[in-house]
């Protein structure tokens, strides 16, 4: 299988991207807008040109600002599916995907199982349709290398999940070096086997979504993993267990050792939520006003006090969560990571 190789830097408006990266599958980088992410797809095709560094599929050298190497957008066997998908209005959907390239226009539009559409034109389609004929249209300049700008941001939440679940089985069927760069962890978990986390140019961790939320390196990685991150200073260390005391006072107990000021990592999932103060083997226990319980299918995200927990509907209706008032939150150390602080 070809591999993609990129190792540049590119000055930005208020920081510089440097990025050293290798695609062999499907990588997805996720982070806040403005972070860098899609000027990366923009330097790997060729759109936008690196102060140094050097981009290259297998031995085919796109960039190598050393040999002053520049290869034209054209010149690279990059398919690029833009965020909005810019798909040409005024032509039907088979004149959009043969405008990557006509002989395997007619195969595409089978495997893609929107022949029926070929006359139509993109204002006439769905938004998982819409995404289809561009990915299609794509995959007609037989690329050796897919890049995908924020690919589910133009669907409405009720179409993205079954779309999520479809592009994953296109991306693993094609089997290409795949790029796609997010804002959402949860796409980006869904689409890649390997996620990294880049924020203002920098490449904060990369590993598989697992690696990720296990061991964050950050306070950015986890929180962009979905995590409840509190502050407080790690006092001590005994019978294996380190002692935070947060900033609101409590003192909860880690596995990880630390010293000093740092961020108490803690998972929703990781959260059990009770009425009453009771005994039991998690060392961690909070107490707040629930304020905030929102419904996700047959899951429960309610905020206690400084933690959003997860629980499921039937705990949330059991514990009246919905009326408000106290709530105790508890986790044990073995789920508390302890990370530094930026």
């Amino acid at each position: 299988m070809a591999a993609l190789s990129a190792d540049f830097r590119l000055a930005l408006r208020s920081f510089e991207l440097s990025l050293a990266l290798d695609v062999e599958r499907t990588v997805a980088l996720v982070g806040p807008s403005g972070a860098g992410k899609s000027s990366v797809l923009r330097v790997i095709a060729g759109l936008a040109r690196p102060e140094a560094g050097r981009v290259a599929l297998d031995g085919e050298r796109w960039v190598d600002v050393d040999r002053n190497i520049f290869l034209a957008p054209e010149e690279r066997r990059v398919g690029l599916v833009f965020q909005e998908y810019a798909l040409f209005p005024h032509l039907s959907v088979r004149q959009n995907v043969a405008f990557g390239g006509r002989q395997r226009a007619d195969e595409l539009l089978e495997r893609f199982r929107i022949s029926h559409l070929a006359s139509a034109r993109p204002d006439e389609l769905s938004g998982g349709e819409r995404q289809r004929i561009a990915l299609a249209r794509a995959l007609a300049r037989d690329p050796g290398v897919l890049l995908l700008d924020e690919p589910l941001s133009a669907l409405d939440a009720h179409t993205k999940a079954a779309v999520r679940v479809e592009l994953e089985e296109l991306l693993r069927d094609f089997g290409l070096p795949t790029l796609i760069v997010t804002h959402d962890y949860e796409d980006a978990v869904a689409l890649a086997e390997t996620v990294g986390v880049l924020v203002e140019g920098k490449l904060r961790q990369l590993g598989s979504p697992e690696e990720l939320v296990a061991r964050p390196d950050d306070q950015f990685v986890a929180s962009f993993t979905g995590a409840n991150l509190l502050r407080g200073h790690a006092e001590g260390d005994a019978d294996g267990l380190t002692s935070i005391r947060l900033e609101s006072g409590e003192v909860v107990y880690s596995t990880d050792s630390a010293r000093g000021e740092v961020g108490v990592v803690v998972y929703p999932w990781d959260v059990v939520v009770g009425r009453a103060q009771v005994e039991g083997s998690a060392l961690n226990l909070l107490a707040g006003e629930v304020a905030s319980v929102v419904r996700l299918g047959n899951r429960v995200r309610v905020r206690i006090g400084p933690l959003t927990a997860e629980v499921t509907a039937a705990s949330a209706e059991k514990l009246e969560l919905e009326r408000g008032g106290t709530a105790y939150v508890s986790f044990k150390a073995t789920g508390t990571r302890l990370v530094p602080l930026a």
